[in-house]
């Protein structure tokens, strides 16, 4: 018996085994990495029909003219200044999010738990704000399928481009997408908060420490990251290009 065992433990251990698999990766994770790669499509395409209409059209909506406002501040003069809070409020999360992880690691409970309830806090503070700005682009008459009066229109392109036709078209063309996205980026963030309490509760009653590891903080982490990361895209189509 120990002669066949001792014969099992060489064949393991030959240079022909190909020693450690490339795949040596807990299940959970790896089906994380699907399902992101997998939403990865699904926001690729939906950037992709914005960018083919974005540059098919003769004209489009400024973003310096449409994201001018500051909710409470100013109604406008303060192009992209409360875009860039939102994206400095995500990627701060971001960073709590590595720290909770990073505090996994080392089984440090509490700082768990203060990294987690901060990344949460994060998540609301960018979803208030996406609220805010949606809130005042209704109001200035951008919609689902509506946009402002032609008068109104002028202000949001540059002067002297399009007929109002066009205006009209291309504005609606850019409300639909920019709130099919938005929103499903924001979907995205709002499953990511109630993922991330519901696992600040379960490191608040221990379970991670009775199992010896916080790998679920891990998971959970890439989703976030990927949210980030998406925005970032967002952004840039968006607000910036």
């Amino acid at each position: 018996m120990s002669t066949a065992v001792s014969q099992i433990d060489e064949i393991k251990t030959t240079p022909w085994s190909g020693g450690r698999s490339p795949f040596n990766v807990e299940y959970g994770k790896i089906m994380m990495w699907f399902f992101l790669l997998s939403d990865a499509f699904t926001f690729s395409s939906l950037l992709i029909s914005y960018g083919a209409l974005r540059f098919s059209a003769s004209v489009w909506p400024a973003a310096d003219k449409v994201f001018q406002s500051v909710p409470f501040l100013y109604d406008s003069g303060k192009p992209l200044v409360f875009v860039g809070i939102m994206t400095f409020i995500l990627i701060l999360s971001s960073v709590t999010m590595v720290l909770a992880v990073e505090a996994g690691h080392r089984n440090s409970k509490k700082e768990v738990i203060t990294w987690m309830i901060l990344t949460v806090l994060g998540g609301f503070a960018f979803l208030s704000c996406q609220a805010l700005e949606w809130s005042h682009l209704h109001h200035e008459g951008f919609w689902w399928g509506s946009t402002p009066s032609l008068h109104a229109l002028k202000e949001f392109f540059a002067e002297g481009t399009g007929t109002d036709v066009t205006r009209h078209l291309t504005a609606q063309e850019f409300a639909n997408l920019f709130f099919t996205i938005t929103g499903f980026h924001g979907f995205h963030v709002f499953t990511g908060v109630v993922i991330n309490i519901i696992i600040t509760v379960n490191v608040l009653l221990g379970t991670y420490e009775k199992r010896g590891s916080y790998l679920m903080v891990e998971k959970v982490g890439l989703y976030w990251h990927f949210v980030d990361l998406v925005w970032v895209f967002v952004f840039t189509f968006f607000y910036l290009v």
